[in-house]
């Protein structure tokens, strides 16, 4: 009698193997950050308005169709679109696109360059105080409280016009206005971290102040101050537009968001459109800026 043909045994572990579905991806902290940027359509669209503006700021110089000083009486507060001019022209007959595009240039230096300087200035002193602690951070501390005892408005009209105005000194008011906030995000969050088990354990080591600072500090409290600080940028553009109105900013005949709505004022019963073009600039500069702000918090909050 013959043998009965055996079946081939089928391996259960290659099957079972085979339909695993596949490991989930860890991301590291910045790859989740970038993760959640790429996925937020608010932010992305708000990044590449303020991408185009601030492009646009920087070629302005190929990109404007005429001279931005060069002044016609007889083109004066003319409409959108008379004789070339996309954006009309203002109480002097200038290019009204030409002067926005130059102007956007001092404008966003105005909320840029304060916002920076009080970032490493402010930061800094925020993060030594934090991580010092005892009579240095009184002392750093109580100073910066002086400060926050007047308005940032007044406290920048102030400084500016003690000083006598003009771009230089605009852009020293408003840095000396944003280096207290800062300092203070900077001693809080440094503050917090000090706190944590790992920077006891790295002191615990003997390790110098130095490489804790740099090595255990810095990198989990650049986030929030830069979180900050980009929100910062907006309110800078604002005061210095605000500097420029009250003529202690830019002077004419140079082009800026803020002078040209102070220039434009009295035009506005004759050409509304035009005397509101810088303000919808400032306006809309300062919202793209905001909602970039807001989104890259969400994205760095880890509690999320």
């Amino acid at each position: 009698m013959s043998t009965p043909a055996l079946s081939t045994p089928v391996s259960h572990h290659a099957t079972s193997t085979a339909a695993a579905p596949a490991p989930h991806k860890v991301r590291g902290y910045w790859g989740t950050v970038g993760y959640r940027l790429r996925h937020d359509y608010v932010t992305l669209f708000f990044g590449l308005v303020l991408l185009i503006i601030v492009l646009c700021a920087i070629l302005s110089p190929w990109l404007a169709p005429f001279d931005p000083y060069k002044e016609s009486i007889v083109r004066r507060l003319k409409m959108p679109g008379y004789m070339g001019h996309t954006l009309g022209t203002d109480e002097l007959g200038r290019d009204m696109l030409s002067r926005l595009l130059y102007g956007g240039r001092l404008t966003l230096l105005m909320g840029f360059v304060p916002v920076a300087v009080a970032t490493v200035v402010g930061g800094g002193l925020g993060v030594i105080a934090g991580l010092l602690g005892g009579w240095v951070n009184t002392l750093i501390m109580r100073v910066m409280d002086v400060f926050y005892a007047f308005p940032s408005v007044l406290l920048a009209v102030a400084i500016s016009g003690a000083m006598g105005g003009g771009v230089g000194n605009a852009f020293i008011a408003l840095s000396l206005v944003f280096i207290p906030p800062l300092c203070r995000v900077a001693e809080t969050a440094t503050t917090q971290v000090r706190a944590l088990d790992f920077v006891d354990a790295a002191k615990a080591t003997g390790a110098p102040v130095l490489t804790v600072l740099w090595h255990h500090v810095l990198g989990n409290v650049l986030g929030p101050i830069l979180v900050y600080a980009s929100g910062m940028i907006s309110v800078g553009i604002l005061l210095g537009s605000g500097l420029s109105f009250l003529g202690m900013g830019v002077k004419p005949p140079e082009p800026d968001w803020g002078l040209m709505l102070n220039t434009l004022r009295q035009a506005i019963y004759v050409n509304p459109l035009v005397a509101a073009m810088p303000g919808i600039a400032i306006f809309v500069t300062s919202v793209s800026i905001n909602m970039v702000s807001d989104g890259l918090r969400s994205a760095m909050d880890v509690r999320i």
